[in-house]
């Protein structure tokens, strides 16, 4: 077929893009992977931003102004201890091994985003609408996400609400591009055998037929490598980010393969430690601040969430008094959004629906958990009615048989049962209760 002489040069006339194996069957195969994967993913981090109770208290709301977006249909239980690290361990692992198969999708379709002439009609316009905020959503999305993970904050803004508007422009777009495209898919799809093409050597390798679609060439190159080579070397690169990824989640023997984890190996402390996202000199936390002048104070009352000025009642407790109190142990983990997650710690302090009855309230509909760090994001955190009462939520004061180390919270943090690791806020300085 040659190009039509108002075609321009280049990359926009359709032979250009010689690949033997670029066609509909072997978009879709990776259309149909990210199909499956994609609302895993976008579930699991609505489920994070929920685990953040952010309509508990505008302290917790890291979206404000999101409107009907920011719907929540529960409050984030407190059981299983793991749900967090569950939750968080399947939205990272899934999105790193999700690479490589949207680089080979984005490969795949690479010659439809220079198309000629560009729109032909509303329909047409609409399926390049919803592409460019498929891929452009998809790389933003990813490209985030991985920033995220490996605490390296290079975008111009928080994290938290450009990842969760991407994350609704993206999923906008695919509804769109799906609900366009589903069809051609399912009869690409149908048009050749999976079996069959895993059985097609390198020498048996034939272009799809012209007429199955655009993205087939006119003049397809001698194949340099088979569909079936294609699949096999995205899925082992899938499964091998997979395996260098997941021991962050999974704990145990698994932490050592953790290769792309931050803070998949990253324990200092010696025997019994454990991994850290913030050190106390990063936080500004100074010796002064944390030694024998250190004190907890626990108010009641308060004229808002975010407002503990206005309470009418104060206790205020040295680490000693604490230590006096009845002293409680759970064995729990820390989760954090970025993926890693500790393996269970012995937590030993004193219960928070105990330090509530000491304030005066003694089922309080919630806690503001203030710190002695300023300026950080996570300086301080409301907790729910459930969290608060639960047996397992402490202010822990040691951990592992010894006190807390200055980088783990001490002279106390809060550990709350299937909580977002910022939320178990560390060198707690108050404890504001309201009924």
């Amino acid at each position: 077929m040659r190009p039509r002489i108002t075609d321009p040069p280049g990359p926009f006339r359709r032979s250009f893009w010689r690949s033997p194996i670029r066609g509909p069957w072997l978009t879709s195969m990776f259309g149909f992977a990210l199909l499956v994967s994609i609302p895993v993913m976008f579930a699991t981090g609505l489920f994070s931003y929920a685990a953040y109770n952010p309509d508990l208290s505008p302290v917790n709301d890291t979206t404000p102004g999101k409107g009907l977006l920011g719907f929540y249909l529960f409050s984030w239980p407190t059981h299983p201890v793991w749900l967090y690290r569950l939750n968080q361990g399947v939205h990272v692992t899934l999105g790193l091994m999700l690479v490589p198969i949207l680089l080979f999708k984005l490969w795949s379709v690479l010659p439809k985003l220079f198309e000629w002439p560009p729109l032909r009609s509303p329909a047409h316009a609409l399926e390049r609408l919803s592409l460019f905020l498929v891929v452009g959503g998809a790389v933003f999305e990813f490209a985030t996400g991985i920033l995220n993970i490996q605490t390296w904050y290079k975008f111009p803004g928080s994290f938290y609400p450009l990842h969760f508007y991407g994350a609704w422009v993206f999923i906008a777009g695919l509804v769109v591009h799906v609900a366009l495209k589903l069809p051609v898919m399912v009869r690409a799809l149908r048009s050749r055998s999976l079996r069959g093409e895993l059985r097609t050597s390198l020498r048996q390798t034939r272009p799809e037929p012209p007429e199955a679609g655009e993205l087939v060439s006119t003049a397809p190159a001698e194949p340099t490598i088979s569909r079936r080579g294609v699949l096999a070397f995205a899925g082992a690169g899938s499964l091998l980010i997979g395996v260098l990824s997941v021991g962050q989640s999974l704990g145990g023997p698994l932490r050592r393969t953790a290769l792309l984890a931050p803070h998949g190996q990253d324990v200092s402390g010696g025997q019994g430690d454990f991994q850290i996202n913030q050190t106390a000199a990063s936080a500004g936390i100074t010796a002064a601040q944390t030694g024998a002048a250190w004190r907890l104070t626990l108010a009641t009352e308060p004229a808002a969430p975010n407002e503990p000025a206005g309470s009418t009642q104060k206790v205020t407790l040295t680490r000693a008094d604490l230590l006096r109190m009845e002293q409680h142990t759970a064995a729990l983990p820390i989760a954090c959004v970025e993926g890693w997650s500790t393996d269970d710690q012995a937590w030993a302090g004193v219960r928070l629906r105990d330090l509530a009855r000491l304030a005066g309230v003694p089922r309080p509909s919630r806690v503001l958990v203030r710190s002695l760090e300023r300026g950080g994001a996570f300086g301080q955190a409301v907790l729910s009615q459930a969290q608060i009462m639960d047996p397992d939520s402490l202010l822990a004061l040691r951990v592992n048989g010894t006190d807390l180390s200055p980088d783990h919270g001490y002279p106390a943090r809060v550990i709350v049962p299937a909580n977002p690791g910022v939320h178990n806020t560390k060198w707690v300085a108050g404890l504001t209760f309201w009924s």
